[in-house]
Parts: structure tokens; sequence; C-alpha cells
């Protein structure tokens, strides 16, 4: 089996469904006593801590729009322990700094195959984590390979096969749903011509009523005989009906997905495109660099900004005091937008921005022509290379 978890914003009757506390349509309840969980504190209360701890740590409040508590789903096998799980907890916590306080394992959950009638479990587990920074009180910030990471973590704690990732994950998705459509309309389309030709078969002499007449000769009784053919015929139009309307059901759908693997296609063509004319094109690659380098600096612009209108009153005359603060807000705008730091030092290479920028943090406006050397910004730790 394939496993995977997504995180995602808690819902606020998250604990209602993961624990129980109400009954649901979609659940069978004999096997509602299989289920498993672990609680470690409220979602309420846990909340509420978060919001402490930031203000206390980082002196703001927490951002209305910050997701401090988060949920996955995890696919899990009919065997998966709460040992297994809080094992995974335990991990996310040690190489992401997640902290898992809740789980709940569902066994009870799944949908009845409509052709083989048989019950189809979807086993699975719920976990909510606490998703903030306890270095700075302030939520996790993540990038692509640490949600990677999380699929390989939970794979290997799970004894499962990791799923795949990205574009071409959701891809084969699609090409495994339109496989499955098919094979669907191949059981429909047999189960009509099957009905089609059972209307003509030897099955309609089993409609024909015969009895014995008062001399012994078997005579066709005909109004019971009629009544069975409109019966008959009554039922399998029903049936017909139905089946094709799920045929051309079953074909939209087809058509649907087929459509979505294309443009998926096109997508992951498009991006090699893309990949290979950088690689191999020093123009283009000058020109992806000089966007990426014009987006940091309009966000650097604009934290210098807000830094003058928090702190107005800081004597910045001192030209080493006025590189020591230019080189934090560098620092922040890189830990907090996940940039390299690479690409300031890139930035301030060049004088005309290394002016500019410290007139702006100076004086206020970045046409003030302050006369100043290079600027040079250093990071204490060395970044990555841009």
């Amino acid at each position: 089996m394939k496993t995977s978890i997504n995180f995602k914003a808690v819902k606020s009757d998250s604990e209602t469904h993961n624990f129980r506390k109400k009954t649901f349509d979609y659940i069978r309840k004999d096997l509602t006593p299989k289920n498993e969980y672990w609680m470690e504190q409220k979602i309420a209360q846990r909340i509420q801590n978060i919001e402490a701890y930031c203000k206390e740590k980082s002196g703001r409040k927490l951002q209305k729009n910050a997701m401090p508590v988060r949920e996955a789903v995890v696919v899990i096998k009919e065997n998966t322990t709460m040992l297994e799980l809080q094992n995974l907890a335990k991990r996310l916590e040690e190489e992401l700094k997640i902290r898992v306080f809740q789980i709940a394992i569902h066994k009870d959950e799944g949908h009845i195959d409509k052709d083989t009638k048989e019950w189809k479990p979807n086993y699975h587990a719920h976990l909510v984590a606490d998703w903030q920074d306890l270095g700075t009180g302030k939520t996790l910030k993540h990038q692509s390979y640490h949600y990677s990471k999380m699929q390989d973590l939970t794979a290997e704690c799970l004894n499962m096969e990791r799923g795949i990732s990205g574009s071409r994950g959701r891809l084969e998705a699609i090409e495994f749903k339109i496989q499955q459509k098919e094979e669907d309309l191949k059981v429909l389309e047999e189960r009509f011509n099957t009905l089609k030709s059972e209307m003509s078969s030897t099955k309609s002499e089993e409609l024909v009523v015969k009895e014995n007449d008062f001399l012994g000769f078997q005579k066709i009784k005909t109004d019971k005989t009629i009544a069975n053919y409109e019966k008959a015929f009554r039922s399998y139009r029903s049936i017909i009906q139905k089946n094709k309307t799920e045929l051309e059901c079953k074909s939209k759908q087809i058509i649907e997905l087929s459509i979505k693997v294309d443009n998926l296609n096109k997508e992951v063509q498009s991006f090699k495109n893309k990949y290979s004319l950088l690689l191999t094109e020093p123009n283009i690659f000058a020109s992806e660099k000089k966007k990426y380098l014009d987006n940091v600096m309009n966000v650097l612009e604009k934290e210098i900004k807000f830094s003058r209108y928090r702190f107005p009153k800081v004597d910045r005359s001192d030209r080493e005091t006025l590189i020591s603060e230019m080189g934090k807000i560098a620092e922040k705008v890189s830990e907090e937008n996940h940039i390299p730091f690479s690409a300031f030092n890139e930035i301030f290479k060049d004088s005309e921005n290394s002016v500019r920028f410290l007139s702006l943090l100076r004086f206020g406006n970045e046409n003030l022509n302050y006369n100043n050397e290079d600027f040079p910004i250093q990071k204490k730790k060395q970044g990555r290379k841009f």
C-alpha cells in the first residue's frame, strides 16, 4: 500500500469528527469500536497557549491569517498501530519541529462497491499538530523539500510505500482514474448488450404460459403470456435506460479526465522546456535572474520603510550602526520569505543599490544622494549560493 500525509488548516468541528462525539451517516457504527484515539490537549486550549506564547516571545499578536494548528489525514493499513503513529509524530517534531498533540485512527469509514456490493474500507488517521516555531513564536516556515520529507518519514514509520509527489503524482492519479472509468464502462457495456440480447433470446420462451385443455393438449394462455411480456418489457426498459444513462455519464467522465491529463502533460512539458532554457540560454537565465532580484528588492524596500515607521527616532548617523541595521533587515526578509541570503549580497554588489537603500533607511528618501562607498552586507553564517 502507498501512504501519504497532507496538512491543512484544522476545521472547527475537527474534534467532533475525529473523536466521534456524534454519529455520522457515512460511517459504520459496528466498526466504530475498532477506532483508536489519543489526545494530549484540546484544540481550543492549544490555540490559547500559542497566542500567549507568540505575544510573549515576539511582542506581537499572532497574525489573523496564521494557521497555528493544522490537521493531516494519513493513509494507513488495517494493522497500523497507535505506537507507529506516535513514532511518526516524534520524528516530525525532531526533524521538522511539528508537534502533534492529537491522533485518531478511523476504521469505520468507507463505501459499498456498486458492482460487487462489497465493503471497501478507507483506513486513515487524523493528526492534529501545533505549527508554532518555539524559537520565534511565529508559525513554522517550510519549503517544498520539507513537505517531501514528511512523505518520506510517513512511509518509513508506517512501513508503507511512499506516494508519488508533484505533477507526476497527480498525472498518474488521473490516468488511474481514467483506467478505472474505462473498466467500469466496459462492464456497463457488457451488461447493456446482455440485456438487449436477452430480449430476443430463448429466455423469452419462459414468458409464454401454456396450459392443458380438457383433451390434454397444451395451448398458449394469451392473456397471461401478454401480461408476462408487458411486465418483462417494462423491467428491461427501465434497466436499459438506467444503464444507458450510466454509460453516457461514464463516457463524459472519461472525456473530462482525459482533458485533465492533457493539460497536466502540457504543464509538465512547459516546466521541462523552461528548465532546459534556463540551463542552456544565458540571456534567458539573466532575464529570470533580474526578475527574481527585482522582486527581492521590492520586498526589501517595503521592510526598510516599515522599519523606519516603527523606529523613527533611531539615530542612524553612524555608518556602522546603519550597516548593522540594514544587515538585520536583510536577514529578517531572508528568513521570513525563504530568500537565499546570497541574493542580498548580489543586490548590494551594485553601488547604486547600496546608496539607494542606505539613503532610504537613513533619510526615508531614496532620492537623496548619500555619499557612500560600496555597501557590503555579509551574513555571519554563509548562505546558499545564488
